[in-house]
């Protein structure tokens, strides 16, 4: 569980640096560079995330069981994240009804996603893993709500239905073939 909690402090803390220690980020942005900051908060973000990947298959190994399965979950996760996914569409795809509501729909995907997983897992590593992707979201939410709003173009029906579209297809891929081919489970029990 070390290393899955250092790859938690690492990913996760470097990515609170602009919501949570604004004024430090300027100034390492300030006496590295633009290039030299994205290229320290990419090396910490992979080797975070690597730990996170490693630390979690360690820790699946031997795991701490703290709460017997509730049956029915893993079909409630199965529908959040699929407005996950659709929330994480939003953040990309341009002109959509959701961006322009939502502001901040990434974040609310990795929220949407972290309880999925949350209501659907039972171990201290799932608690760990996904309990803290969900208070950085909600912190991160949080202090995106407070900056102003960048202006938007004009969303479409066409880039809203592109987003869901895309959220769908997303979703339908991992559900079906790529959770079980990277991670070792189905999370639809084929």
């Amino acid at each position: 569980m070390t290393w899955l909690a250092l790859g938690l402090a690492l990913f996760l803390g470097i990515h609170l640096t602009r919501a949570f220690t604004p004024r430090w980020r300027e100034a390492q942005i300030a006496r590295m560079g633009a290039l030299g900051w994205k290229g320290f908060y990419t090396v910490v973000s992979l080797i975070g995330f690597l730990l996170i990947l490693w630390g979690f298959q360690q820790a699946r190994l031997q795991p701490v069981v703290l709460w017997a399965p509730i049956r029915g979950m893993n079909h409630l996760a199965a529908m959040l994240t699929l407005v996950a996914f659709v929330l994480l569409a939003a953040a990309y795809v341009p002109r959509n009804h959701l961006k322009a509501r939502l502001q901040h729909p990434m974040t609310l995907a990795v929220k949407t996603w972290a309880l999925a997983h949350l209501l659907a897992n039972n171990t201290l590593a799932d608690l760990m893993l996904f309990g803290s992707f969900l208070l950085w979201s909600v912190l991160v939410f949080r202090a995106a709500r407070r900056r102003p709003a960048p202006p938007q173009p004009a969303p479409t029906a066409a880039g809203t239905a592109a987003t869901v579209v895309v959220g769908i297809a997303a979703w339908a891929a991992m559900a079906f073939w790529l959770h079980a081919a990277w991670l070792g489970i189905a999370p639809l029990g084929r």
